[in-house]
C-alpha cells in the first residue's frame, strides 16, 4: 500500500489560548525520553503559533523552578512522587487561569480534572500504558496502587474528557488493557533528523567486510545500534545475549548503545564478565549529532524493549534509511512495518535468529537500496509541526464547543474542509464541523492508517 506524505503544514490553531502542559519531566531531566519530547514539541509550537504556554513539571537537581524556553513558561515543582500533589495544588490554586491543559499520564496522571472548573476541557495525553512495568520498578503493593491509579481511578477522574494516544496499539491497549470506556484521539509523533551530511543516508552497498578468514568465518561484522533508555523494561541484556551470539559468526561484530540510566554499571560489569568488551559500547549520553551519526553508519537498529507507546527512535533510525529489528508488541509494531521497514520478532523468541536474516537480506545491495528508501518514506510520514496542528486543533475546538469529549470516538475523512482537500478529523472538531456543515461535508470513516497518519491514502476519497 502505497502513501504519501501530505506538503501541507498547518501552523497549530491556538493562538491567544491559555495552555497549561502538566509532565513527569521536562526535556531536559537526565531521565527524560520520548514522553518528554514529545509534550515540549507540542508546547513549544503551540507558543510559536500565539498562545500562552506554561509547561508544569517535577525539578531535577541544579534545574532552576522558574525558567522560560522558546516563549513556554516552566514551573518546576517537587520530585518524582511528590510532583503529583505538588502539582495539583498549584493547578487548583490557579483553576481559573487557563483556557485547556494537556495532563500527560506517564503511569500516572494528575487528575487535573478534580482540580479545575468543568468548563475547562482537559486531554489525557498518554503515551503508553504502563500496567505491565510496575512490578519492574516497585514492591508488589506500590505496582497495585500504580495500576489502580492508572486505570480504575483514572477513568473516573477524565470520565467527563478525552484522551489522546500517539498509536493505533496504545488506543487498544486503552480500551483492553485499561478498559477505558470514553474517547480517544490519535496524534502521533514526528521525526526530526539533525541537518548535516549524515542526512545523505547510507550506501546502498553492505558496510560489512566479506567472508574470508582462515576458518571461513567473516573477517569483518555488521555494525548494530540499539537508542535506549538504560532502564528494566527496554531489556538491554537481550542485546548482550544478541552479541554472544553472532560474535560467534562474526568475530568483528560491533554493537553500539546509545542512552543513559540507572542500569549503566550493571549492563557494564555484565559485558566485561561475559567476555563482550569491544564487542559492545556503551557510549552514555550523547549530542544528537553523534546519536546521528552512529545510527546512520550503522547496519540495523535495534530494540528489545517489552512495550513502547511508538518507538521513536525506530522512526529516527528509518529517517537515515536504518532499518529496525524489534519485538512484535505495543507500539513497536506500528513503528516497524514489518518487511518493508524492518523485521519485527515474535515475543519470548530470540533477536539472533531474525538479525541474521535481516543481515542476509541486506547483503544484496538492492533490496538494502529498497529497504532504505521505504525507511525514509515511511519516516517521512511523521512531522512535529503535523503533529502540533493536529493536537492544536483539536484543542481549540474543545475550547470553542466546552468540552474535549465526543459521543462519537472515531475519525472520520470530511471530502470538503475549507480548502477544497479531505482531512482526517474527529473529536470536538469533527463534531463542530458537522454541526455547522452537516452532510455537505461528506463524511466517511476513516481507515486506521488514515487515522494514524491524518490524511487520506492513496486512492481514497
Amino acid at each position: 500500500m502505497r502513501t504519501r506524505a501530505s506538503g501541507v503544514r498547518r501552523a497549530p490553531d491556538v493562538s491567544g489560548l491559555r495552555i497549561a502542559i502538566v509532565n513527569w519531566r521536562d526535556p531536559w531531566h537526565p531521565a527524560a525520553g520520548g514522553a518528554e519530547r514529545y509534550a515540549w514539541e507540542m508546547a513549544r509550537r503551540f507558543a510559536a503559533s500565539g498562545a500562552r504556554v506554561t509547561y508544569v513539571t517535577c525539578q531535577a537537581a541544579g534545574q532552576r523552578r522558574w525558567g522560560r524556553v522558546e516563549g513556554v513558561d516552566f514551573v518546576r515543582l517537587g520530585g518524582r512522587f511528590t510532583v503529583y500533589p505538588l502539582v495539583w495544588c498549584w493547578m487548583l490554586a490557579r483553576r481559573r487561569r487557563f483556557d485547556a491543559v494537556i495532563d500527560c499520564q506517564n503511569g500516572i496522571p494528575f487528575f487535573t480534572p478534580w482540580a479545575l472548573p468543568r468548563r475547562v476541557p482537559v486531554f489525557c495525553s498518554i503515551f503508553h500504558v504502563h500496567d505491565a512495568q510496575f512490578g519492574l520498578y516497585f514492591p508488589a503493593w506500590l505496582a497495585w496502587v500504580g495500576r489502580m491509579l492508572e486505570g480504575p481511578v483514572a477513568r473516573r477522574a477524565y470520565r467527563r474528557h478525552a484522551c489522546t494516544a500517539i498509536s493505533l496499539t496504545t488506543m487498544a491497549a486503552l480500551r483492553e488493557r485499561l478498559a477505558w470506556t470514553g474517547p480517544v484521539y490519535l496524534v502521533p509523533v514526528g521525526v526530526t533528523v539533525p541537518d548535516g551530511p549524515v542526512r545523505a543516508g547510507r550506501p546502498a552497498e553492505p558496510v560489512r567486510a566479506p567472508s574470508g578468514g582462515p576458518s571461513g568465518a567473516p573477517t569483518g561484522g555488521p555494525e548494530l545500534v540499539c537508542v535506549t533508555r538504560l532502564v528494566p523494561h527496554k531489556r538491554v541484556g537481550l542485546i548482550l545475549d544478541l552479541a554472544e551470539r553472532l560474535r560467534e559468526r562474526w568475530p568483528g561484530l560491533r554493537v553500539g548503545v546509545v542512552g543513559r540510566g540507572p542500569e549503566h554499571d550493571r549492563l557494564a560489569a555484565e559485558i566485561t564478565e561475559r567476555g563482550l568488551d569491544g564487542a559492545v559500547v556503551l557510549h552514555g549520553f550523547v549530542s544528537e549529532a553523534e546519536k546521528a551519526a552512529l545510527v546512520a553508519r550503522a547496519d540495523l537498529h535495534l530494540s528489545a524493549s517489552q512495550g513502547e507507546g511508538w518507538g521513536l527512535c525506530v522512526a529516527e533510525a528509518a529517517a537515515f534509511g536504518v532499518p529496525t529489528v524489534a519485538y512484535d508488541v505495543d507500539g513497536l509494531r506500528d513503528a516497524v512495518r514489518d518487511g518493508v521497514t524492518g523485521w519485527l520478532v515474535p515475543e519470548g523468541d530470540e533477536l539472533a535468529g531474525t538479525v541474521e536474516r535481516a543481515l542476509k537480506e541486506l547483503d544484496d545491495p538492492d533490496r538494502r537500496a529498497r529497504i532504505a528508501a521505504d525507511c525514509r518514506a515511511w519516516a517521512g510520514e511523521f512531522d512535529w509541526a503535523r503533529s502540533a496542528a493536529r493536537l492544536g486543533e483539536l484543542v481549540a475546538a474543545a475550547v470553542r464547543m466546552g468540552t474535549s469529549s465526543t459521543a462519537d470516538s472515531g475519525a472520520h475523512v470530511v471530502e470538503r474542509y475549507g480548502d477544497g482537500h479531505p482531512r482526517v478529523v474527529e473529536g470536538p472538531l469533527r463534531d463542530e464541523l458537522l454541526r455547522d456543515h452537516g452532510a455537505a461535508l461528506g463524511a466517511r470513516p476513516a481507515t486506521p492508517l488514515e487515522r494514524l497518519l491524518g490524511r487520506v491514502q492513496d486512492g481514497g476519497a
